[in-house]
């Protein structure tokens, strides 16, 4: 496992297939896959049907030739034997497996019927369109939201990646948008918080080592576990899940209390300095050591270090995304820059994502112009509790009776999977799958299409972690009748009587046309230019001209409820509700982890694993004899006091759910926490459910979310190897 893989994250030769006899053709494109790196690829094109290897291209700034070796594998899934390549119905007991091949128009009349049975019957409201980031290209994963809004299908709230972490920072600066992650390489001082950068965007550690290499740099990791980052780092901070704030809290003590604060920066872009000193009085760093559990030490010196390097540079990950007080940690974690007036120099600030840069006009990808605001609008995380009933989703509206599922796994992926289970088992809820493998999701489905990959159809992507558009074509073509999401899109809309204008153009004509009224040159110039580079100026990224709240200030006091709900107003949802009840006035430390008792001892982290990006890649060869099988870290003296031994099966559970699976000795965590490393598929379980049966599918405050990596479990030996 961790300890004894080598590393990987400059990965750029595995290959699937063998070469051709001739040279192949070099095509460009852009990595797809949930990720933030978004990598500028090349790719080995052998024939019309069939890549090879796939690189990073080595011109493109920020991916700088890396490329994580997933991707550098993706021909294992490209060519996957499974690839489904004909639409199927299923013919038996939903979860059976048993389907038979159908024409694509009459699975797609189905489809039609279906939904127009659903919106006679309870009203367009019962059909709830459901997707997410299995691809990041902007036509294939939001041309979905074009049907939804022309025939005012329920609405839906992305909550299961990035809510809380967003929201905290842009309470904060007013914008997500941060420093160039580049500057990473020009900083005296990376630090690395929340992201197990090595096994999920390996060009931040690209960036980083650089900066070592040029500048002697030092890389402070924080996070709960010793992962593949934290043994690249010179100092690692193994603190408590959840405790993150009173970290941040105790370093912004040490920086006020020596010295180090930038008084004068402050008092020209802060909006409460005084008091937050005032506040931090008592949040020294014995007060964050009991909550943390790291040593005074430790936060001693790692608050000096911050004190001592201008350009020290946080690099601010989806970790604080998955705890319950995410939001507050996020907060508190991007107000230590602005105290030590970070912002101000080269390789200094802060960064999460750039989705603020991108001036992106979506109305025809998304049918925005027809949007009706007043539809309700259903949680993606409480996927379970609505297909279950639960009126506290579902309010006075119908039931959810039909589905249409786009790049992604619920089955798997959605928290409390129990009751996610329950929900598609339901006889009277119609369900189509567009996939290119049969997931768990497309077990339970009626109709299943199957649908391209990301080398088989064109389209536009953004990068949040780096920022530049990319324009990537077709390079290949799909096996045998996989289509692309928006022929799927257009032609259910024709069905169900949808009416609008994207539905009547080419996926190259709504590019091409996005792209103008974005204010982007148009495809043929983009293809020519394989990226372009959309940076702010120096002054704007390090929001030296001033923050983007309405006073120009950083917010060290920030109005969370009204923060919140005009999120909603963002959101294009009419009905939405903040919900700050309890959150503090200044960065704190906020308890409303799921803490642990004598019944629930231990502290669960479902963190990302190496070779698996969520659900993809579970079906590549290679990624799945890399991680072997579904194990659970503990710490060797939590396991001593169980009789529990390296390798036995062991049992995780809470309310919500059990799993068994096999114990690893680990010493890199805190006593009283675990580690379950990568989304496996619910097959690779005992009892056929997986990890997600632990996680809470409860929305967090202040605009929801699901916290992933935020469970109290217990631990017991199940006995046997």
């Amino acid at each position: 496992m961790t300890e004894e893989q080598p590393p990987e994250t400059l990965d750029t030769t595995a290959q699937a297939l063998p070469e051709a006899n001739m040279p192949p053709e070099i095509r460009h494109s852009t990595c797809p896959l949930d990720c933030p790196s978004t990598c500028a690829l090349e790719v080995e094109k052998l024939d019309r049907f069939t890549i090879g290897r796939i690189r990073g291209a080595p011109a493109n700034s920020y991916t700088a030739g890396t490329v994580c070796a997933k991707v550098a594998r993706y021909a294992e899934l490209l060519h996957h034997p499974g690839r489904l390549k004909e639409p199927l119905q299923r013919i038996g007991a939903k979860g059976d497996g048993a389907f038979r091949p159908i024409s694509w128009d009459a699975a797609l009349d189905e489809v039609g019927e279906a939904f127009l049975r659903a919106e006679q019957r309870y009203g367009a409201e019962a059909v709830w369109p459901y997707y997410f980031a299995g691809t990041m290209g902007l036509l294939m994963r939001d041309g979905i939201n074009r049907l939804r809004n022309a025939k005012g299908y329920s609405l839906f709230h992305t909550t299961i990646c990035v809510n809380m972490a967003w929201l905290g920072f842009e309470a904060g600066t007013g914008k997500l948008r941060g420093v160039d992650p580049r500057e990473m390489a020009k900083s005296d001082l990376v630090v690395i918080w929340g992201t197990n950068a090595a096994a999920t965007q390996v060009n931040v550690m690209h960036h980083a080592i650089q900066a070592r290499k040029d500048r002697g740099a030092k890389i402070v990791v924080i996070d709960p576990y010793l992962n593949a980052t934290a043994r690249q780092a010179d100092m690692h901070l193994c603190l408590r899940p959840g405790s993150d704030g009173a970290l941040a809290c105790a370093v912004m003590h040490a920086l006020f209390r020596d010295g180090h604060a930038d008084w004068d920066y402050m008092e020209r872009h802060a909006d409460a300095p005084h008091e937050l000193e005032a506040h931090l009085k008592s949040r020294d760093p014995e007060w964050a050591a009991a909550i943390t559990g790291l040593d005074v030490e430790e936060i001693e010196a790692f608050a000096a270090m911050v004190g001592a390097t201008k350009r020290s540079y946080f690099r601010l990950g989806f970790g604080f995304t998955r705890s319950r007080n995410g939001p507050v940690n996020m907060h508190a974690a991007l107000s230590i820059p602005t105290v030590s007036g970070a912002w101000q120099y080269e390789g200094g600030g802060a960064f999460k994502n750039n989705e603020g840069i991108y001036p992106w006009d979506k109305t025809l990808i998304e049918g925005l112009d027809v949007k009706d605001p007043s539809v309700r609008m259903l949680d993606q995380s409480r996927i379970g509790a609505i297909l279950t009933g639960d009126r506290r989703d579902l309010g006075d509206g119908p039931p959810v009776t039909a589905l249409l599922i786009q790049n992604t796994n619920p089955m798997v992926v959605a928290p409390d999977l129990n009751q996610v289970h329950a929900g598609f088992a339901r006889q009277d809820l119609f369900t189509c799958v567009h996939e290119q493998l049969m997931t768990e999701s497309a077990k339970m489905a009626d109709i299943v299409l199957p649908a391209t990959a990301f080398l088989e159809h064109g389209d536009i992507y953004q990068g949040g972690g780096h920022p530049h558009i990319q324009l990537a074509p077709k390079v290949v073509e799909p096996p045998g009748e996989a289509r692309d999401n928006h022929f799927v899109i257009c032609e259910i809309a024709r069905r169900v009587g949808a009416q609008h204008r994207g539905f009547e153009m080419s996926g190259d004509e709504i590019l091409a046309a996005t792209l103008g009224a974005s204010g982007f040159p148009d495809p043929a110039s983009l293809e020519e230019m394989r990226w372009l580079d959309c940076r702010p100026a120096f002054e704007e990224a390090h929001y030296l001209n001033g923050f983007a709240h309405g006073d120009g200030k950083f917010h060290f006091r920030p109005d969370w409820h009204n923060f919140a709900a005009a999120a909603w107003t963002t959101a294009g949802c009419s009905h939405g509700r903040a919900d700050a009840t309890g959150m503090p006035e200044f960065p704190d430390h906020w308890a409303v982890i799921e803490e642990t008792s004598a019944e629930l001892p231990f502290r669960l982290v479902t963190a990302p694993a190496r070779n698996f990006l969520n659900t993809t890649f579970t079906e590549a060869p290679t990624s799945r004899r890399r991680e072997g099988r579904p194990s659970v870290l503990i710490h060797p003296s939590d396991a001593a006091g169980l009789g529990i031994a390296d390798g036995q099966r062991v049992r995780l559970a809470n309310r919500r759910g059990e799993v068994t699976l096999h114990a690893e000795m680990f010493s890199g965590l805190q006593p009283g926490v675990l580690v379950v490393e990568g989304i496996w598929p619910n097959d690779a379980f005992e009892g056929g459910i997986g990890i997600n049966a632990l996680t809470g599918a409860d929305p967090v405050r202040p605009i929801g979310g699901a916290a992933f990596h935020d469970n109290a479990v217990s631990l017991a030996p199940a006995g046997g190897k």
